[in-house]
């Protein structure tokens, strides 16, 4: 069963970069659905079973939301867990690793590509550096960018961060080249 204590949400707009006048907002949103941790405290063998059972429903939570924030124009995407100290890496990773999980987040933004994800143990105010990547090709360089994001009171002992993030173009000023554009020496 899922049990939401909070939703926490964010939006960023920056307007100007290195002093100049960006010609569209780059606009990036997170939101983060505080669980009680499904798997409770410690090591669970099978994770993958309760994984599938809340998959869906938690990655309805956060990822279309994301997709509102930023009036339906998204480009890139990532997601992120926290889990509290008194479980495991692997419960964050199971649902956030999920397809039941990422499918939800890809269909709302029309994304083909995985979600680029990190996970990691921590407790309140635990900062997550959640990559983003472009959702139609992960190796488009302009959207490889990263958003820290944080919740001051989670996780707590039992709980879990679940975050999605995303941006509405790429990192303002890009200017790499593409890959395979590179020059050869």
């Amino acid at each position: 069963m899922l049990r939401v204590r909070e939703i926490v949400e964010q939006v960023k707009t920056v307007r100007i970069e290195q002093g100049q006048v960006l010609d569209e907002p780059h606009r990036v949103a997170v939101v983060a659905a505080v669980i009680a941790n499904p798997y409770g405290a410690g090591y669970v063998d099978d994770v993958v079973a309760l994984a599938n059972d809340v998959g869906a429903d938690l990655g309805s939570l956060v990822g279309p939301r994301v997709v509102e924030l930023l009036d339906g124009h998204i480009e890139s995407f990532g997601k992120a867990a926290v889990v509290g100290y008194d479980g495991e890496v692997e419960h964050g990773s199971a649902l956030i690793h999920n397809l039941l999980f990422g499918n939800v987040f890809r269909g709302a933004a029309d994304g083909t590509e995985l979600l680029p994800a990190c996970e990691k143990c921590g407790g309140p105010g635990t900062s997550m550096d959640i990559p983003l990547k472009h959702k139609l090709d992960a190796k488009t360089r302009s959207h490889h960018q990263t958003v820290t994001f944080q919740v001051a009171d989670a996780p707590r002992l039992g709980e879990i961060v679940i975050a999605c993030a995303g941006s509405n173009r790429g990192r303002p000023l890009a200017r790499l080249a593409p890959f395979g554009a590179e020059a050869t020496p």
